[in-house]
């Protein structure tokens, strides 16, 4: 097959980044002809095929960037010509949407499906169903848009509590609503079924909704040793809910932690946590590191107060033969069982929780085996080969 893989940025950036390039070198391994189509970008690796990038935007800049930037949501602009310059040139069978909102636009997939290409779309957020993107009002999960009027993102000022972006994101909703996008892509791809649920809530065909877990590209070997330590792997945001768990941990002395990853908190927690001596702060590690430290932990956490879709944070811990502690939200327990974790209501006791997992036996060896199955690239790829070949 030909296929063309779209996602808004094209280096490791976040997890829609990370699935996109695991998916282009899993397709490139099995003999297709891939090309990827992104936004312009700085910090863009180079790709290996032929490409006519639509130019950058910015929502930052002056004037002049935030009138191109709200043209560019709309489907206005050089994304229309490149793009169509990119089908002519590549003429592909499939065109797989990933993370196209804002720095893209959903006319890409009216333009691949007017050239004839089958047209499926990954769902790495919520943005069909909540504008907004993640399903949160004032930090609180919230599904008004979901069933409602999107007219809701306007009224409660939810994109990052600002009139004016939120007007963009009301009018992105309804410019791209339901029956257009409907119209124009032949699957949707669900990693979870709780994003499946909220597809279907929202009114979305089920007949185009398919669940397919994410996956990654290189398994981890298992650990002979296990340190003493528990760790967390993540973006430090206010959503993520890890300062719960540190709170916990600060006031208890027979749990190490190991936080990895930055974000807007970490100036904040390091200051209120450092003078705890079992609570280490690693901030950002390569992914050899963050494979090194799930293989030595005893378990992750993963304390989400959103609605987490499929997180590779639970995927890769799981592979590595590492327990995860996570909370009862999205798409996490379907991830867990009483073999593989441990799993916590959202106000739940999160001490009594940190001491179970802590005190109970576990067999890393099967959690990895039954993980690196379940995750593993052939097992998505054959599944990904009936998505795009259905009629």
């Amino acid at each position: 097959m030909r296929i063309l893989l779209v996602n808004k940025f094209y280096y490791p950036r976040g997890g829609d980044c990370m699935v996109t390039m695991g998916t282009e070198r899993l397709l490139r391994a099995a003999g297709h002809d891939v090309a990827v189509f992104a936004m312009q970008y700085g910090q863009n690796v180079e790709p290996e095929s032929m490409s006519a990038f639509a130019s950058e935007v910015s929502f930052a800049g002056g004037v002049g960037a935030k009138v191109k930037a709200l043209c560019r949501t709309m489907g206005c602009g050089d994304v229309k010509s490149s793009f169509t310059t990119m089908l002519h040139a590549f003429n592909p069978d499939v065109v797989h949407l990933h993370n196209i909102h804002s720095y893209l636009s959903p006319v890409i997939a009216r333009l691949a499906h007017e050239h004839g290409c089958r047209v499926v779309w990954t769902m790495h957020d919520y943005k069909l169903v909540c504008p907004a993107y993640t399903c949160l009002h004032d930090g609180t999960p919230c599904t008004l848009c979901v069933t409602g009027n999107k007219r809701n993102v306007l009224e409660n000022r939810c994109m990052k509590g600002s009139l004016v972006a939120s007007a963009v994101a009301w009018i992105e909703a309804v410019k791209w609503n339901r029956k257009t996008l409907e119209r124009y892509t032949d699957a949707f791809i669900c990693p979870s079924e709780f994003m499946a649920h909220m597809m279907r809530k929202a009114g979305f065909d089920p007949g185009k909704i398919v669940v397919l877990n994410n996956f990654i590209t290189h398994m981890p070997a298992t650990a002979q040793q296990r340190g003493n330590y528990l760790c967390y792997v993540g973006r430090l945001s206010p959503e993520k809910g890890l300062d719960k768990v540190l709170e916990v941990v600060s006031r208890v002395n027979y749990v190490n932690f190991k936080v990895a990853g930055t974000g807007p908190l970490e100036v904040a927690l390091r200051e209120r946590y450092k003078s705890c001596s079992n609570i280490e702060f690693l901030g950002h590690l390569d992914s050899a590191s963050v494979a090194q430290l799930l293989q030595g932990a005893h378990a992750s956490v993963v304390p989400s107060q959103w609605y987490e879709n499929n997180p590779l944070s639970v995927i890769e811990s799981l592979c590595a033969g590492t327990p995860v502690l996570g909370s009862h939200m999205g798409g996490i327990p379907e991830l867990l069982n009483d073999s593989n974790g441990v799993i916590v209501d959202r106000y739940g006791n999160w001490e009594n929780a940190l001491i179970h997992i802590i005190k109970k036996p576990w067999d890393h060896e099967a959690i990895a085996r039954e993980a690196q199955q379940r995750f593993a690239p052939e097992t998505h790829y054959k599944r990904l080969m009936t998505i795009y070949s259905s009629k």
